[in-house]
């Protein structure tokens, strides 16, 4: 495989100035891109394992509403972020976005924390994945594969999609998103036809979400959204950088909001509003497939099985690209080794960033994998590997966003003239103060989103491990401005044109 990587024996002396000849370019058009945001978002995972586990733990009917909620505001976010990305065309989007608004030390540290909580989703999806692979192929073949066997197949595949074309992977993402839509409208059809008391506005009453529980509700309905503002990340490969971003990511939001609120308003009226929170209890990520047991036939439920692990896999390949896109960015502009902006001459993807995450989730698979052999627990890999990781992983993501949020308002404050006041500052302004909110709810509720009732050690380390990075990062761009001022200039500027 040919490789395309750019030389310069003295950093400093270019630091301005891109590593390679970039990404492959002109790629992705509008429609493809919005299928590979849904696709990081999993919407039959979503609604399947999510939603349930949802009403389960905080006992609320108003989860249909939180996705509403939700969606209004990362609506109000996306808007001030795809005006941004109209001028910012950079891999690394929420470094890029927070460099250029709020300051190059702070974009660094964010980097560094976008790199960790990105890694923490992806990695973490691979838990999940494993476990949901191990038990299909048990309950359809009789066969015993250990969970991080099946984990390490999707390894392999992801790792082969990472350094293929971007537009293959859009095409493939494409499809499983397709029928992942499919199969959740029925269930949603099933559900409104079956309303066992009636199809009523349960769930959809702002008394049945603000009441005691609403953050933990808003935290968990959070993390159904992350990926959604991947669609800047590919504006250096999509057809049209000034519009394609900023125009996918808004259809994408409007989508999965109201998608996921319209389905978890299904299992709300299929289940019946004075059942949902039990059967939620007693059956937890399940209670779709149970449902669906009962009112559709045997094969139907095979099939949807067999998506949810599709679903799994499309969210690892849109993660795992997103933190090759990362690794490329970073290396770029040399505040990582340059290799990581080596690129593939035939595909055009960024190689050594998708070979970099390939080795860490490797490296994380098999340390849980060691750990867990002494574990009895089946469920091993999702109370922890997927349940720490993603949590880190979202509460890392929504703290970058509400940054993000006030430095598209600090970098449009030039463009005054470009763009109304509402798209400069009230949207994304009234997003950041929205996110702001969320970031509290996920910081006060986060035992029990990694499954706690008491004070533990994870619930200050876990959130520790993403932000500490972070915290050297930003000390590490402020030694760099008095060490090395060229190489320091460069941060951000990758593939930016302006």
């Amino acid at each position: 495989m040919g490789v395309n990587l750019g030389t310069g024996s003295e950093p400093d002396s270019a630091s301005h100035q891109p590593i390679s000849s970039g990404l492959d370019s002109r790629r992705i058009g509008t429609l493809a891109l919005v299928f590979m945001i849904i696709a990081a978002s999993a919407p039959l995972t979503v609604v399947a394992g999510g939603v349930p586990s949802n009403f389960a733990v905080t006992e609320l009917l108003g989860i249909p509403l939180s996705f509403i909620v939700l969606g209004v505001i990362l609506i109000l976010f996306a808007i001030g972020y795809a005006a941004m990305s109209r001028h910012v065309h950079n891999a690394g989007a929420f470094f890029a976005y927070i460099a250029k608004g709020l300051g190059k030390p702070v974009g660094m540290g964010a980097a560094i924390t976008a790199l960790v909580a990105y890694n923490s989703m992806q990695i973490g999806i691979a838990g999940m994945f494993g476990f949901v692979f191990s038990s299909f192929l048990d309950s359809l073949f009789g066969l015993q594969a250990a969970w991080w066997i099946c984990a390490l197949i999707a390894w392999v595949i992801v790792g082969l999609m990472g350094i293929s074309r971007v537009d293959f992977s859009a095409k493939v993402l494409g499809i499983i998103v397709g029928t992942e839509f499919l199969i959740v409208i029925v269930f949603d059809v099933v559900g409104f036809a079956h309303s066992p008391e009636g199809i009523t506005a349960d769930g959809l009453l702002p008394d049945q979400l603000f009441a005691p529980g609403v953050g933990a509700a808003l935290a968990f309905s959070i993390a159904a959204f992350m990926g959604f503002e991947s669609g800047a990340i590919y504006n250096e490969e999509v057809k049209d950088p000034q519009r394609t971003a900023g125009r996918a990511t808004i259809i994408a939001v409007s989508i999965i909001a109201v998608f996921y609120a319209l389905s978890a308003w299904a299992m709300t009226v299929g289940e019946g509003a004075s059942n949902v929170v039990g059967r939620s209890q007693e059956f937890g990520p399940d209670l779709m497939f149970v449902f669906l047991g009962e009112h559709t036939p045997v094969w139907f439920v095979d099939l949807s099985n067999l998506l949810f692990l599709t679903s799994l896999l499309a969210a690892l390949v849109a993660f795992h690209n997103i933190v090759s896109r990362y690794f490329f960015a970073l290396g770029r502009d040399r505040v990582l080794p340059t290799i990581l902006a080596t690129t593939s001459r035939r595909t055009g993807a960024p190689v050594a960033g998708s070979l970099a995450q390939s080795g860490l989730a490797l490296i994380v698979i098999i340390i849980f994998a060691i750990v867990g052999s002494g574990s009895d627990d089946p469920l091993f890999p999702v109370v922890t590997l997927f349940t720490w990781l993603t949590n880190m992983g979202a509460f890392g993501l929504v703290l970058l966003m509400a940054f993000t949020a006030l430095a598209v308002v600090g970098f449009l404050r030039s463009h005054s003239s470009d763009y109304s006041l509402w798209t400069r500052v009230i949207a994304p302004g009234l997003s950041a103060i929205g996110l702001i909110v969320l970031f509290v709810a996920i910081v006060i509720n986060f035992n029990v989103l990694i499954g706690l009732e008491g004070a533990s050690v994870l619930s200050w380390l876990l959130p520790a491990i993403v932000l500490v990075p972070g915290i050297f990062g930003t000390i590490w761009a402020l030694v760099l401005r008095s060490s090395r001022p060229q190489l320091y200039a460069g941060i951000g500027t990758g593939g930016s044109l302006g």
